[in-house]
């Protein structure tokens, strides 16, 4: 998302299909379908079936791949972590804002100019109840503690549900903001606890919004899709 040097947004959002299969053969497949969208989120599972090896080949033909490893350990260990990931040619990767500022900072140290780092706040599959049993205070004020943690670092975009996503706009209008679980009118929520559509994500100050199974699990994949999209841009244009 390009911003100007006020912060205000001047272009569009981006859209990323997340790849949550198991196998390359089925991720190269889903990119052969959806051709030409060339933006694909990769996490764990994924990771771990195709390998690093898998991750450059589809940078190197131009697939643009947001890396979704939630790295979450000691400083020096993620740095290191990070350095490897900068090989393989990847636009985004996310960290947890819980690690810390020493390891945010050693994170966003080693990510260097070419990739963004996205601090991960609050999983959008936990609600507040959940974060009362775990000792958590409410994912409103959560979400915003570990958002300023990650600025303070240096780090240039924050994963956040898109029902915190205005409070961190307003609060820092020109950090790049990741929503996953965006579920267009009509798709079920699934195992996700805070979820908003499309166009109330980009309102509410989205940069990037991640999308899954609405698109995987549609009749019709790119369709569905497109659709996702022109309401994402429908709302940019108003924004």
């Amino acid at each position: 998302m390009a911003r100007d040097r006020n912060g205000d947004r001047k272009a569009g959002v981006t859209v990323w299909v997340a790849l949550d299969v198991p196998t390359a053969d089925e991720a190269e497949a889903w990119m052969t379908r959806l051709h030409p969208h060339h933006h694909f989120k990769v996490g764990l599972e994924l990771f771990l079936a195709a390998g690093p090896q898998a991750v450059a080949a589809w940078t190197a033909r131009g697939e643009q791949v947001f890396l979704d490893l939630k790295l979450h350990d000691i400083p020096n260990t993620v740095a290191g972590a990070v350095r490897q990931v900068r090989r393989l040619g990847v636009d985004l990767l996310t960290v947890h804002a819980a690690g810390g500022p020493a390891m945010l900072a050693a994170a966003q140290d080693a990510a260097g100019p070419a990739l963004t780092l996205a601090a991960v706040t609050v999983l959008t599959s936990l609600g507040d109840e959940v974060l009362a049993v775990m000792g958590a205070p409410p994912a409103r004020v959560w979400v915003a503690a570990l958002a300023a943690m990650a600025v303070e670092a240096g780090i240039g975009a924050a994963v956040t549900s898109g029902v915190e996503a205005a409070t961190l706009h307003r609060g820092w209008p020109t950090l790049g903001l990741v929503v996953p679980g965006v579920r267009p009118a009509g798709t079920p929520a699934g195992d996700q606890a805070r979820v908003v559509g499309p166009a109330d994500a980009v309102a509410a100050g989205a940069t990037h919004l991640v999308v899954g199974r609405p698109v995987l699990a549609a009749g019709e994949p790119l369709a569905a899709l497109a659709a996702i999209k022109s309401e994402a841009e429908g709302a940019m244009a108003h924004a």
